[in-house]
């Protein structure tokens, strides 16, 4: 596969403050890689100095194989935060304002407005638009020129339902066409929709990398609900092979190793004196991932 991002040993500090940590990763060609955190684990902080907009305090990265510059970043469309836009403006004039200062896609905005489904908005002043259409607008004003590699910062921060699920269509799209695409997000459900591989970061360092497919297939999970939730919270805890991912009100969810199955979990709690009122066995999701790599990461 063709590499288009090389990261090496890239740390960055703020006065005594490290927002990262030794980060190495790669990004293919036609990949859609997410980068999965809690706020404050280093996700802007890494777009904004592969960007360029930030300079690293050790280590290094390319793309396509060159040192960044302008003819490389010609090739990169980003959206780290949301572009001045003008409110009395129409949105066809702001982004031939954004393409002149950019120094690209002038005659590309008719194509990027039909993209993100404003097309028919195009004469419409900026502050008509609502939340949704405005962030679309900022996605259009990244997808000028028709860059071979997008990267967003949190497309869907702030929007609803409605907006989120447009966004990740175009996303969706764009990745059809066989663009890479590198987005920081929190929303774990969203990055598990449009993701093929994800990087996921807390305190500035990488905790795990790969593709969603390799993440989502490692462990089984399952929730376990009882009469008593004190004492079924015990009797998992001295089981070895069980991890805890979540515990709710009325039941918890566990991963298990590969050497147990459920129906031996349920035997070993009925041996225990805690009979399960009910073991549901769950598709893995990255959100229990997640989860659960946190929880491993605080025990170190």
């Amino acid at each position: 596969m063709e590499s288009i991002l090389k990261v090496n040993g890239l740390s960055k500090w703020f006065g005594r403050t490290q927002a990262i940590d030794n980060l190495s990763f790669e990004v293919e060609k036609g990949q859609v890689v997410g980068i999965l955190g809690p706020n404050g684990s280093g996700k802007t902080t890494t777009l904004s100095i592969i960007l360029g907009i930030r300079f690293a305090s050790q280590g290094s990265f390319s793309w396509f194989n060159h040192a960044a510059g302008q003819t490389v970043n010609k090739s990169i469309g980003s959206l780290i935060e949301v572009p001045y836009f003008y409110p009395y403006l129409n949105l066809k004039r702001n982004l031939e304002l954004v393409a002149l200062a950019r120094g690209r896609g002038i005659n590309d905005i008719d194509r990027v407005l039909e993209v993100v489904g404003l097309q028919a908005r195009s004469q419409s002043n900026y502050q008509t638009l609502s939340l949704g259409m405005k962030q679309r607008l900022a996605l259009a004003s990244a997808l000028l020129g028709d860059p071979d590699v997008v990267v967003l910062d949190e497309p869907t921060n702030g929007l609803d339902p409605e907006g989120i699920a447009e966004v990740r269509r175009i996303i969706i799209e764009q990745s059809k066409k066989g663009k890479t695409i590198i987005l920081a997000s929190h929303i774990l459900d969203e990055v598990e929709k449009v993701c093929s591989h994800v990087i996921i970061l807390k305190e500035g360092n990488i905790i795990s990398k790969g593709s969603v497919a390799e993440l989502l297939s490692q462990k089984q999970t399952i929730s376990i609900s009882a009469d008593d939730m004190e004492m079924l919270t015990t009797a998992i805890n001295s089981i070895a092979e069980v991890e805890v991912v979540e515990r709710k009100l009325d039941s918890i969810m566990v991963s298990l190793s590969d050497e147990i199955k459920p129906a031996e979990v349920n035997a070993r709690l009925v041996k225990m004196g805690v009979p399960p009122s009910s073991i549901m066995q769950h598709k893995t999701t990255l959100e229990s991932q997640f989860l659960e790599l946190i929880k491993q990461e605080q025990k170190h």
